[in-house]
């Protein structure tokens, strides 16, 4: 497998916002197959996906576009400015905090400093959610459905490229995250008859 070969086929499998907002980074000495690492605020662009060829070769192709298409997916989807509650307390915390240094009250510093930290942590933890996972799944199959997959092939693809990579990267068991969209993909791809229950996922 040529790797530019390889990364230009993969950039025509992924969406136009994937392009443009991602880009993907040969990674021979990384131990996992495919890493899309959590974009911080101050990263809005290019940001990267980490692939081990290596590894990566060894995956059937349908795989790999799953993969690479839910890994664009996870990120794409990554929110960290949009109108909710969360990013009003951080807009007003971090205000707070300004006037607070310009005026030199130590005591307004601690407080305004602190409600930002704990409402930025929120997003983070939100974004790093059990929900938004699936979503990632689901966004990549949408996806896929545009390059020729149906549902039940994409979700199968996906679940395999799961349960492959453990493999691939030495892992004997999936974590708990990987078993709760296993099952959900099972049920996408008439697998398993038994989906996720919904008390799961707003845990």
């Amino acid at each position: 497998m040529s790797i530019d070969a390889e990364i230009s086929r993969l950039l025509d499998v992924m969406p136009a916002s994937g392009r443009m907002l991602t880009k993907i980074v040969s990674q021979p000495q990384q131990s996992k197959v495919i890493d899309a690492p959590f974009a911080p605020p101050w990263n809005q662009e290019s940001r990267p996906i980490y692939i081990n060829f290596d590894l990566w070769r060894r995956l059937p192709r349908g795989q790999r576009d799953l993969l690479l298409l839910r890994a664009t997916s996870r990120l794409v989807n990554i929110r960290w400015f949009k109108a909710d509650i969360n990013q009003m307390f951080v807009l007003v915390s971090t205000i707070g905090l300004i006037i607070e240094t310009s005026q030199g009250d130590a005591i307004g510093m601690l407080i305004a400093g602190g409600l930002a930290t704990i409402s930025a942590r929120k997003i983070w933890q939100n974004n790093q959610s059990l929900q938004q996972e699936l979503e990632a799944d689901e966004s990549a199959i949408k996806v896929s459905l545009r390059r020729g997959y149906t549902q039940v092939e994409a979700a199968q693809n996906l679940v395999e490229g799961i349960e492959k990579v453990a493999e691939l990267e030495g892992r004997s068991i999936l974590n708990f995250n990987e078993l709760i969209r296993s099952q959900h993909l099972k049920s996408l791809a008439n697998l398993s008859s038994v989906d996720i229950p919904d008390g799961i996922i707003k845990n």
